[in-house]
């Protein structure tokens, strides 16, 4: 079965939820040419260091934490989506304390570019940053800040291609994501790669934790270019942090050639105050990046407020 999607590279500009006006989907392939401009990014507060995992815990030890309230947050998070189409699922999970909440975590989507997290990880469990030749380097800059799709896929092919994405998935915990051989259209199929919001919040993990495969300069690595994508693709997870937390983040955004639909995801940490927030987002099946991106920031916002409240 062929299965034909297009992939669609880096938007110029994105909002935050408050839209003025619908982003229009092209019915184009080629992404060089994509007109897509959705205005104004979402303020954040970029950074390339977060606290690791056991500092956290030492942080919170001493406080009273409030118990997440799951059926609260679903009864909210049905009434949002009750009008809006196609499939979502979400999860967060306070890395100090181990409260969490997810939402229809039984469903697999698709990553769309949020799989250019693993690879770069995938790259970095067989060669240390350090190590890594100054084009390489280059590729995972553009692949992670820039969503270059070309830079992914030749550290696809470094990685040893969908057997390697696999490989590194299970060395990373991850149960449910499987790397997808062949080609898709004029690109590698891992912007296809079926995955969990457990293993996306899993990839999040590691990024922070002392038990994580990776060495610790090269998660540092990992966060930092993370906390640096470019102005325009800075939404999703970036919407549900208060002012002064620190966002890392990785967002997808795929539209479908059999469908004409859109799925568009958001996976990253928030971390301020001692603690670290691992949050993922997918959704498949909207009309418009604009509506999909706007979905995705809406769960997450009224996710995170259950797990702690903004400072006025």
């Amino acid at each position: 079965m062929v299965i034909v999607l297009a992939l669609i590279l880096p938007l110029v500009s994105v909002t935050s939820v408050k839209r003025t006006a619908p982003v229009r989907a092209v019915a184009a392939v080629p992404a060089a040419a994509f007109p897509l401009h959705i205005m104004a990014g979402i303020p954040r507060q970029r950074t390339n260091q977060l606290p690791r995992q056991r500092t956290a815990e030492r942080v919170v030890a001493t406080e009273q934490v409030r118990p997440v309230r799951a059926a609260r947050i679903t009864e909210r998070l049905d009434r949002y989506l009750a009008g809006r189409p196609g499939p979502v699922t979400a999860m967060v999970k306070d890395l100090a304390t181990g409260r969490v909440y997810r939402y229809h975590a039984g469903e697999r989507l698709i990553t769309a570019s949020t799989a250019k997290v693993q690879i770069l990880m995938a790259l970095l469990l067989r060669t240390r940053w350090k190590k890594l030749p100054a084009s390489v380097r280059r590729d995972a800059e553009l692949m992670i800040r820039y969503s270059d799709n070309h830079a992914a896929d030749r550290l696809w092919l470094r990685i040893g291609g969908a057997a390697g994405f696999t490989e590194a998935g299970r060395r990373l915990g991850l149960k449910h994501t499987r790397g997808v051989p062949g080609a898709c259209v004029d690109l590698y199929c891992w912007g296809i790669t079926p995955t969990s919001v457990d293993d996306q919040v899993r990839l999040m993990t590691t990024l922070v934790s002392d038990e994580s495969p990776l060495r610790t300069g090269d998660r540092a690595q990992v966060r930092r270019l993370m906390g640096a994508v470019v102005d325009g693709q800075d939404w999703g997870v970036s919407a549900a942090a208060c002012p002064g937390e620190r966002v890392a983040l990785k967002n997808g955004w795929l539209r479908r050639v059999s469908n004409k639909r859109w799925a568009v995801i958001s996976v990253g940490l928030i971390s301020g105050d001692g603690r670290d927030y691992a949050v993922a987002v997918l959704t498949e099946g909207s009309p418009e990046v604009g509506y999909g991106i706007a979905t995705v920031e809406g769960v997450a916002g009224r996710i995170m407020r259950e797990f702690r409240r903004c400072s006025a």
